[in-house]
């Protein structure tokens, strides 16, 4: 720094000392100056700051003389605060009709300017503990121009307003309202936007309120009291709200802390990611970090360690004939408390085999011995056979990597436990679900007490979707076709047809017999290739009748495989009458109606069976381009929480959920827990990463293929969730329960909560970063794209190829899970889509007006340190135009270094602020979710095309208006207006003999400081250029 100070000497002007001044010196100045604009200008990117700690507070001081409500000449009073959509409520007084409270609450204020039109709104709750119902006592409104500074502020005794014209209340309520800049820095929690008292409270969730100040008798202590040392708190997480869940948990005996996080769109708390930390196969999670337990971690690390008592029925031998025809018909019972397990049977057999595996969950064990009973399946009623019966403390327990244990002989005992012929062959044994017999095991806690039958469709499965071709077909020409009338000149066409996709070419009118098309056409197909290509060449007679000329099957497995932009030889192929004997077509003339086509099986291209925004697989379908893996993600999908009822049985709600997770070619489904509004799967599964750019997708599904009366019936969606990888750190556990949202026709609606565990690992983290330069699609999308619309069709025909060959696995995902997983219908039209998308349009812009706003602040100098310091820095920049771009650069790191206090460390879930969901009109649903072409009435369609005539007439005026801008600049120098031109040419050519003379640096430093001047120097009216520019004309004249 000492040229500087030398400098500075010699040249006490800042414009004198600013040649004298290095490079270096000159950096040093741009980082200074670029930090100070950072701190004093606010955060471009990030909106204003001062807006966003602007709070209006509340002090809830006490209450006087209130009415009695419980029947005892006494109340249990609370109070709930309601401003601008927030909600909060006070400690309950027990017994108390003069309650004091001396809390304090701060409400954000999401717009200053509308404090005038907002009011707060006090309500005198009396709370009744036996019934968990609230009734009104009374109300106070309070206008938002109540609201003074906090140095002005006094508390008021507000007298109770009536609920209702006929109700009867007294009291007064005693309030503190203010406005503050510098909120509370104590967290304070908000209300859900539910009731918090309601009649019927979701099973194991009970809400706690923490008031600001600490009260000995008030809930917040009784709450901080209880709160356990496993309770993990971020101070760097926005918005943040603590919820104890007391009941139904994971890790037994200890209550599981959540937390609530928002995102940067506000949303009511129920839609919001919530972070947990649950008790572990590897052990406790904590901040996303896992804190080993003492015994060694398995693979089933993510999940939670279930027990399980598994009973392996294998075979029998020479059993006892029972019939009076000297057959038997055995199968095996595997009985323990209420809980039983049937095998299949077989049909005059002493020596069956059935070699069949149960499991029961040692949660539900409620006996001290199983049974095994061997039985005859009869007509009227099956006979007894024998029993083997085992204590439960005798069994062993195995652990993998054990061996799997051997099964040994039982003989059979009768019922008074006497010997009795036959023998049957079992293996028994305590273990857990990383057991290898846990996947084909019929599982207890999967189905109702007392019945467990062996049902393919409540398994859990892995399948592995078929890998997809892109097939090409390129119909070149025809020759010497052969038609029935030969005075008639054909209208040829050929109809390329692949299982049941159908494509046509134009028709041509061959005058000379040989066609020419020269058309490429695309399909789908998948591996193993089972249908055959057929090209039908047709003759259009007239418009309702087509002839056949011939036609030629191509059976995929001898059509060539490119994985690259080569040219493929192409091939003639002899029409075939079809229909026509052998013997009849060897009779033919050799000279027969050929097709010259080129097919060929396109292995460069990744077949897009996903919506490209989240697709979880981006590899080409040729093997030998697939590179290798970057990482590894690992899945533990543990239960799920607060479940709606879907179906109703034995007069009781229950659902029967599964859930189905999808990540490149491999889909797993978990097991259906029955009759459970609260199922726990802790099932844990893996995937090889390729791409982190990639989106993992969960769903959970009713089942409804148990009943007997369900064929045709859909499985029922209950919710979704995405996830994307390169939003999650490597080796970072995330556990969170995300809200299941599901649109209806009737509005959102919150389903219940998946409770989640993921982890992303990563083998190397420099081809990780590796991976960021090279292209998402495979080369062959760059160098021979396809179109949008050719695009959308293929990817329709992949989900339907993929849905019609897992619907035929067992158990089979069917067709409408697979369309829900990869959003089939996410291109139809749909108003609430429509606005999202503007909305994140304008979000996306938003940053651009923010910085426009914010030159307009220092225009106005409604900061003067600021503005002096852009007036210098404008100097500096003009001074040293190399280095412009290195201080934006440098301006742009400092603002990401600034952002990373703030940066997210949960994943980002769905949004129903973003996505318009929560302000959706009833009739834009209705609408969303009308089948295509419409089925809804004549009047309704009218209604609503006349509704998107009008947006559509916004759109068109917004367009107009930016081409009229347009307009107006080429009209500068067209002659349409004689005299602006003359004006523009005089002006054109003064400012070119202005800036010949004088330098350019500065033309930019008086352009700037004029731009810059001080508010008194300006005026109000538009200046002289803008009155001109807008008297151009354009060509909105010419517009009929």
């Amino acid at each position: 720094m000492a040229p500087i100070s030398a400098s500075i000497g010699r040249h006490p002007s800042v414009l004198l000392l600013l040649p004298h001044l290095r490079k270096a010196d000159y950096l040093f100045l741009s980082f200074t100056l670029s930090f100070l604009l950072l701190v004093l200008g606010g955060l471009l990117l990030n909106g204003s700051a001062a807006s966003a700690s602007f709070a209006s507070g509340v002090e809830v001081v006490s209450a006087h003389d209130l009415a009695p409500k419980d029947g005892q000449g006494s109340a249990n009073p609370c109070v709930e605060l309601k401003f601008d959509n927030q909600k909060f409520r006070t400690a309950i007084k027990e017994k108390d009709l003069n309650p004091h409270w001396n809390e304090q609450f701060y409400f954000n204020i999401s717009d200053p300017s509308s404090l005038p039109n907002l009011s707060l709104e006090a309500y005198v709750y009396h709370i009744n503990r036996n019934t968990n119902s609230k009734t009104l006592i009374g109300k106070v409104p309070i206008s938002g121009t109540s609201f003074v500074p906090l140095s002005e502020a006094t508390a008021l005794h507000y007298p109770l307003e009536k609920p209702h014209i006929f109700s009867r209340t007294r009291g007064e309520l005693c309030l503190k309202v203010f406005l503050t800049e510098n909120p509370s820095t104590r967290p304070y929690n908000p209300l859900t936007d539910l009731d918090p008292f309601p009649t019927n409270p979701p099973h194991g969730q009970a809400y706690q309120s923490e008031p600001e100040v600490s009260i000995p008798n008030s809930t917040s202590a009784q709450f901080k009291e209880k709160r356990t040392d496993s309770t993990h708190t971020f101070n760097h997480l926005p918005r943040e709200q603590t919820v104890n869940f007391s009941a139904n948990e994971m890790n037994s005996g200890h209550p599981r802390a959540v937390r609530v996080l928002s995102s940067s769109s506000p949303q009511p708390i129920e839609y919001q990611l919530k972070e947990t930390s649950p008790s572990l196969g590897g052990g406790q999670v904590v901040g996303g970090r896992v804190i080993p337990a003492g015994k060694p971690a398995n693979t089933y690390d993510l999940v939670e360690k279930v027990e399980y008592l598994f009973v392996r029925v294998v075979k029998a031998r020479e059993l006892p004939k029972k019939n009076i025809t000297g057959s038997i018909d055995p199968y095996v019972e595997v009985r323990l408390g209420n809980y039983k397990g049937t095998t299949k049977h077989f049909d005059n057999n002493q020596n069956p085999e059935w070699d069949e595996v149960f499991a029961f969950s040692r949660e539900l064990i409620q006996s001290s011995f199983v049974e095994v009973f061997v039985k005859d399946k009869d007509v009227l009623k099956d006979d007894f056979i024998g029993m083997v019966r085992f204590d439960l403390h005798d069994i062993p327990r195995r652990t993998p990597p054990d061996s799997p244990l051997a099964p040994e002989w039982h003989w059979l005992a009768g019922k008074k436990g006497e010997k009795i012929k036959g023998e049957i062959m079992l293996a028994i044994w305590f273990g857990t679900q990383a057991d290898e017999c846990f996947p084909i095991a019929i599982i207890s806690d999967a189905v109702a007490p007392g019945v467990l039958f062996p049902n393919s469709e409540i398994r859990s499965k892995v399948y592995h979707a078929p890998r997809l071709w892109y097939v090409r077909v390129d119909i070149i020409e025809a020759q010497d076709i052969i038609i029935s009338e030969k005075s008639r000149i054909p209208d040829v066409f050929v109809k390329c047809q692949l299982g049941n996709q159908v494509l046509k070419t134009k028709p041509i009118q061959a005058g000379t017999l040989s066609p020419v098309w020269n058309e490429d056409h695309m399909f789908v197909a998948a591996e193993p290739f089972e249908e055959p290509l057929i090209l039908s060449v047709l003759d259009r007679v007239n418009p309702n009748k087509e002839e056949s000329i011939g036609r030629v099957q191509i059976h995929l497995g001898s059509v060539e495989k490119r994985i690259e932009d080569r040219v493929i030889n192409s091939r003639w192929y002899s029409l075939e009458k079809h229909g026509v004997a052998e013997e009849e077509h060897s009779k033919k003339d050799k000279f027969s109606s050929r097709i010259h086509v080129r097919v060929c099986l396109d292995g460069g291209y990744h077949v897009l069976d996903e919506s490209t925004y989240y697709s979880s697989d981006l590899r080409p379908s040729a093997r030998q381009l697939w590179k290798p893996s970057i990482g590894l993600l690992e899945v533990g999908i543990l239960n799920v929480e607060g479940l709606h009822p879907t179906k109703t049985r034995e007069g009781k709600g229950t659902c029967d959920t599964y859930c189905v997770a999808k990540y490149g070619q491999k889909w797993v489904r978990t097991r259906t827990i029955i009759n459970s509004l609260s199922p726990k799967y802790n099932e844990q599964y893996t995937w090889e990463v390729y791409d982190h750019a990639t989106v993992l997708t969960v769903a959970v599904f009713d089942n409804c293929q148990l009943e007997k009366a369900s064929v045709g019936i859909k499985d029922a969606r209950i919710g979704k969730v995405r996830i994307r990888l390169s939003t999650l750190e490597s080796g970072r556990v995330y556990t969170h329960s995300y809200p299941l949202l599901v649109l209806h026709n009737s509005g959102l609606k919150k389903m219940g909560e998946l409770h989640l565990v993921v982890r992303f690992s990563s083998s190397s983290m420099l081809n990780t970063m590796f991976v960021y330069s090279k292209p998402m699609l495979p080369k062959m999308h760059y160098i021979r794209p396809l179109s949008m619309p050719q695009i959308e069709l293929l990817r329709n025909q992949a989900v339907q190829i993929i849905a019609a060959r897992l619907s035929r696995m067992e158990p089979p995902l069917r067709k409408e899970i697979i369309e829900y997983m990869s959003d089939v219908e996410s291109h139809l039209w749909s108003m609430r889509k429509s606005k999202a998308n503007f909305f994140r349009l304008v979000s996306v812009f938003s940053s651009f007006f923010t910085i426009g706003k914010w030159f307009s602040d220092v225009c106005w100098w409604k900061n003067p340190v600021t503005t002096v310091l852009v007036h210098i820095l404008l100097v500096m920049l003009v001074c040293f135009p190399e280095l412009i771009l290195p201080t934006i650069f440098l301006y742009l790191f400092l603002i990401g270094i600034w952002n990373y206090r703030n940066r997210p460390r949960y994943p980002p879930h769905m949004n129903t602020r973003i996505s318009c969901a929560d302000t959706v009109h009833p009739d834009e649903l209705d609408e969303e979710f009308d089948t295509f072409p419409t089925s809804r009435s004549s009047d309704i369609v009218r209604m609503r095309y006349d509704r998107l005539r009008s947006v559509a007439g916004r759109i068109q005026t917004v367009v107009g208006d930016i081409a009229t801008q347009g307009e107006r600049m080429q009209a500068l120098l067209s002659w349409r207006d004689p005299r602006a031109t003359v004006i523009g040419l005089i002006f054109c050519l003064g400012a070119a003999m202005v800036l010949y003379v004088t330098p350019f640096s500065v033309v930019v430093v008086v352009c700037g400081f004029y731009m810059m001047r001080h508010p008194r120097f300006r005026n109000k009216l538009p200046s002289a250029p803008i009155n001109f520019f807008r008297r151009l004309p354009a060509r909105t004249d010419l517009l009929l």
